[in-house]
């Protein structure tokens, strides 16, 4: 009897024993480990919804989703590229520059790296940087129009105008509805003193934009000419867009000396005096 219950004991311990482990084992937590390919789709949304929220102003949100789309997937020139994008929107040149370096290691054969390059270049006023990223950029797509007429914009600033010129006709070559390249052909025209070929050229951009621009452009060419038309001209260009009124303004978009000394004496007129007021003011009020 008494080695029948020690019997009993012994297989009652071997099962609570086994039974014990089968409870354990069932609350050990089961961990999904991702494999490379679904990392790299989850960085790739992650990059997506950073474009998103950059496109929606949400600049320093924007940042910390590309970070974060980077730590993940370090090896997609994509990524960072739009990294670079978002630093640049919250004013992070030198970060910008260092996440295209990295995009270019990855894959130095990408047009969109060296034409960013350029741009920010150009923000921080390092304009033989800019042009040499562009001229790189524009080996890869040679066709590139808008990086033709950016080209052709620091050639412009630099004031060399035929160099300037013949870009422009490059970019409008490819596109022809390109109005911007059109008006600064009209810019570069003026500071050559050929009045005629500047007032061609900002009545052609204005036929395919009615654009601020070219019309408050025109306008200055025709002061001398007939000046009841430059201040109409003027006054619709004023209302279409009050900037104008800034000489500053006009500055940042490559107005030359020539362009500024005319449409400033235009502005002067006592036709335009309330116009030019009104201008000022709707800027004070936006700012």
């Amino acid at each position: 009897m008494k080695k029948l219950i020690k019997n009993i004991l012994f297989f009652s311990l071997i099962i609570f024993y086994f039974l014990k482990i089968e409870k354990v084992q069932s609350i050990i937590p089961y961990y999904y480990y991702p494999t490379e390919k679904n990392l790299q789709k989850e960085s790739l949304s992650l990059g997506k919804n950073a474009y998103q929220l950059l496109y929606f102003g949400q600049n320093r949100d924007s940042l910390n989703l590309a970070k974060l789309a980077v730590r993940i997937n370090k090896t997609d020139e994509k990524l960072w590229l739009i990294l670079s994008e978002t630093q640049v929107a919250n004013k992070q040149y030198k970060n910008a520059l260092n996440s295209l370096n990295k995009a270019q290691k990855i894959n130095s054969n990408i047009s969109e790296i060296y034409f960013a390059k350029s741009n920010i270049y150009l923000q921080i006023s390092q304009q033989k940087n800019a042009k040499d990223a562009l001229e790189t950029g524009l080996k890869i797509e040679p066709k590139n129009h808008k990086a033709i007429f950016q080209l052709g914009n620091i050639f412009l600033m630099e004031k060399n105008y035929i160099k300037a010129i013949k870009l422009f006709n490059q970019s409008v070559k490819i596109k022809p509805d390109f109005w911007q390249a059109i008006n600064n052909k009209a810019l570069a025209y003026f500071e050559k003193n050929n009045i005629e070929l500047s007032i061609k050229f900002f009545e052609k951009a204005i036929s395919i934009q009615d654009n601020a621009e070219p019309i408050l452009g025109l306008a200055s060419c025709l002061r001398v000419k007939d000046i009841d038309i430059a201040i109409e001209l003027a006054k619709k260009a004023l209302s279409k867009d009050p900037n104008y009124v800034d000489y500053d303004y006009r500055k940042k978009q490559l107005w030359g000396e020539q362009l500024q000394a005319s449409t400033e004496i235009l502005l002067q007129n006592e036709k335009l005096k309330k116009d030019v007021i009104l201008a000022k003011s709707k800027i004070n009020a936006s700012s």
